[in-house]
């Protein structure tokens, strides 16, 4: 199917959910396909970084390989955490557990090919973090792109949150793991990834670890907001990949991750499809 020059504004949504995230990227690559791009992206923690990466002139296609390249081995990965070691000799005796700075990991791992400034994206985009004090959203329009991308992105136990603007901050699917609310106000297709998955077990162990039992417990939280949020209002397109055993920091099963994800792009043009001919049926 051809698609219309005046096709309708697409919303996209990109929710988090660590590594399943990666999923996203399949859904953008049909986007290219289909010769359209989103009027406006909204995105919280790994879809934030997604999002930014799309809005900022990377194709679908190109950021599959950039991050197939980044997680192609263990030694490259390791070589890219070295830069990230402490600086100073006091922060290796903080008490708790190690916690990377979120804007240094983006340094060194994508921001060479990110925009400076929301105002540089080619694409309009929304990017969510929470208050941790304030127990209230945070959203990010214009400005440095890399600070709101690095509180969006600040998952507890795993990265420091970010001080900004008077604000501590951490990461946005805290409070909003599915950003699709909003979208409609500009646009007249809305497309929601939902990518937050579920506890794994491990057939390994028989207790859990305090970082499994973290991230599941925020996983069954993320799934409650978005099943309330489902309960108020539908984005037009629901998509999820397909459940796995992936877990939060799996980076390393990229290509799995990717492969188990594919059926997404052709499920994504074929939806788009048929809505933007009901739509253009009824103008």
């Amino acid at each position: 199917m051809s698609i219309p020059s005046s096709s309708p504004r697409i919303g996209l949504a990109l929710g988090g959910g660590g590594a399943r995230g990666l999923a996203h990227i399949p859904v953008l690559e049909a986007f290219d396909e289909l010769g359209l791009k989103p009027a406006q992206i909204a995105g919280t923690s790994i879809g934030a970084i997604m999002g930014a990466a799309y809005a900022s002139g990377l194709s679908g296609r190109e950021i599959r390989q950039l991050t197939l390249e980044i997680f192609a081995d263990s030694n490259s990965v390791l070589s890219r955490l070295w830069k990230l070691r402490p600086r100073r000799f006091v922060d290796m005796f903080r008490p708790g557990p190690v916690q990377f700075d979120p804007q240094r990991v983006l340094e060194v791992f994508i921001s060479d090919y990110l925009q400076d400034r929301f105002e540089d994206l080619k694409i309009p985009l929304r990017l969510l973090a929470t208050d941790f004090y304030g127990c209230q959203e945070v959203d990010f329009e214009s400005g440095p792109l890399l600070p709101a991308l690095a509180a969006s992105i600040a998952i507890p136990a795993v990265f420091r949150p970010v001080k900004l603007n008077g604000q501590i901050l951490i990461d946005g699917g805290v409070v909003n793991p599915l950003p699709f609310d909003g979208l409609r106000t500009n646009c007249d297709i809305v497309i929601a990834v939902d990518v937050v998955g579920a506890p794994v077990p491990r057939t390994d162990k028989s207790e859990i670890s305090m970082l499994d039992s973290l991230f599941g417990a925020s996983q069954i939280l993320m799934q409650t907001i978005t099943s309330q949020k489902l309960k108020i209002d539908q984005p037009d397109i629901l998509l999820r990949p397909p459940h796995d055993t992936i877990r939060v920091l799996d980076f390393m099963k990229a290509e799995r991750v990717l492969n188990s994800a594919e059926p997404l792009k052709e499920t994504t043009k074929e939806k788009l499809e048929i809505l933007i001919k009901q739509l253009s049926l009824v103008t």
